[in-house]
């Protein structure tokens, strides 16, 4: 019989489960008098905005300092690059003029992202746009992200292919 209330006193539901020590806190009771220690003023402290009753600040306020909205640079027309407010989103491409395919490329050869990386034209992971800066003799097959209307004249004339990558 002794064994049966021990198990009973083991048990664990939602009759005998409290909280842990010192995670619920009674709440502040506010202007209830000077000994309760958030009395006369209730915690505001003496006069300003703060105060006051209504008073909510803005999330955004930041006091004297100037505000973030006119610290960052403005929008200056939807078709600049530069016109977006943040760096992030400002679009990047790797021009590769054709003077520099003529240089360092055969004839019948394939010009990639990853060719113009060994060659030294292109860096990292941005999009390369072929550039008409320059003549071209040689016929390339080129494969690039973007070309210049003029650019792909060019190449063309002289024999060789362009190719679009999708981004």
């Amino acid at each position: 019989m002794a064994e049966k209330q021990e198990s009973r006193e083991e048990e664990i539901g939602l009759h005998n489960i409290s909280p842990k020590p010192g995670s619920r806190r009674p709440r502040k009771r506010i202007g209830r008098g000077q000994g309760s220690g958030t009395g006369k003023t209730s915690g505001r402290g003496h006069g300003g905005q703060g105060q006051r009753s209504g008073n909510r600040k803005n999330v955004a306020h930041e006091g004297g300092q100037n505000p973030i909205q006119m610290r960052m640079r403005k929008l200056r027309g939807p078709h600049m690059k530069k016109s977006m407010p943040f760096e992030n989103f400002r679009t990047s491409t790797q021009p590769v003029n054709l003077a520099d395919l003529e240089e360092r490329f055969q004839a019948g050869s394939d010009v990639t992202p990853e060719t113009l990386k060994q060659v030294g034209l292109a860096k990292g992971s941005d999009p390369v746009k072929i550039l008409a800066k320059g003549e071209i003799s040689k016929s390339l097959n080129v494969h690039a992200h973007g070309f210049s209307a003029s650019a792909k004249k060019q190449i063309e004339a002289a024999g060789g292919s362009c190719e679009l990558i999708e981004a």
